[in-house]
């Protein structure tokens, strides 16, 4: 388990004195990390923060995500050290909508009587309603993607029904959802226009669970998922990209596109067999072509995104 300092009042999970404060909560103990604590761990992050301390990809790079595939994030992150940040075997609301949004992560656990009741005395005791899970999406900002550790529960595992749907795509201007769990009406929540990853669908309300962190890391598969994290979801399955690197995966995807627009150019000739093609040229006449067309597309792509 992660070391939670400067969190108090509960010695099993850390209640911080900060989650005292928000003006709601789910059923069970609830910690978050303090501002300096998800400083600390996501100190490489480059970009602006939240006022809480989550790391905010900027917009900019949101928008060029969209234009991204899962191979191309594949490409890099490994070779970063990062080789558990893919996550499939989801349903997927929208398979021709991408999912692009900075990461607000939930964390949920089965229920237990006892540290529930002790978890609700001290909300109590502060003037608190009890808590459910609104607490969490009450907060969310826009570009958000709400990200739910609900152990792949199904039954009473429901994070969202139409209504709150609803309210999430409003809330975060349509970021998404991930659920590592199930959601409920399902009819009505084709309807709308926000993507979403979720494993079950079940018509039982969400029940039985008890809310232990908001904005901590959490699991969805075999990913470990920091606040902060740039979600990008597409037909395939989900990654979660740590801010540091987010721009070196968009660059080298940019790479990526100006090669394949290249190498089909030169097979819509009829001149080629692929292997004189792809994946680089042999011919030392064609790599040359190929680094002068590949520095023209990028400087155009360049120039373009600084508008």
């Amino acid at each position: 388990m992660l070391p939670l300092q400067r969190l108090t009042l509960s010695p099993m999970l850390g209640l911080c004195a900060a989650a005292l404060l928000l003006p709601s909560f789910a059923h069970a103990q609830l910690f978050q990390f303090s501002k300096q604590d998800l400083i600390d761990y996501t100190a490489s992050n480059p970009f602006d923060r939240f006022p809480d301390g989550r790391p905010k990809v900027p917009d900019s790079m949101l928008k060029r995500a969209r234009e991204m595939s899962a191979e191309e994030v594949w490409a890099v992150l490994p070779g970063k050290g990062f080789n558990n940040q893919y996550a499939d075997e989801f349903q997927v609301l929208h398979p021709g909508k991408k999912l692009v949004g900075r990461a607000f992560t939930m964390q949920f656990m089965p229920l237990r009587p006892d540290v529930d009741d002790t978890a609700q005395s001290k909300a109590k005791s502060h003037g608190l309603a009890r808590l459910k899970n609104q607490t969490a999406i009450d907060m969310l900002q826009p570009g958000d993607v709400l990200v739910v550790d609900l152990f792949g529960k199904k039954v009473n595992g429901t994070i969202v029904g139409d209504n709150l749907f609803y309210y999430v795509m409003k809330a975060t201007k349509g970021g998404g959802l991930v659920v590592d769990g199930s959601i409920r009406d399902l009819e009505g929540i084709a309807e709308m226009d926000m993507p979403a990853y979720y494993r079950h669908t079940d018509p039982t309300p969400i029940g039985n669970v008890m809310l232990t962190g908001i904005n901590v890391p959490v699991r969805i598969g075999n990913v470990t998922v920091m606040p902060g994290d740039l979600v990008f979801g597409d037909r395939e399955g989900l990654y979660f990209i740590p801010p540091q690197t987010v721009k070196d995966v968009l660059d080298k995807a940019d790479e990526t596109h100006v090669h394949d627009e290249w190498t089909r150019k030169k097979f819509d000739e009829g001149k080629y067999k692929s292997s004189e093609i792809y994946g680089s040229p042999s011919d030392p006449a064609l790599k040359k072509e190929y680094a002068d067309y590949l520095k023209k597309r990028l400087a155009e792509i360049r120039s373009a995104q600084d508008k």
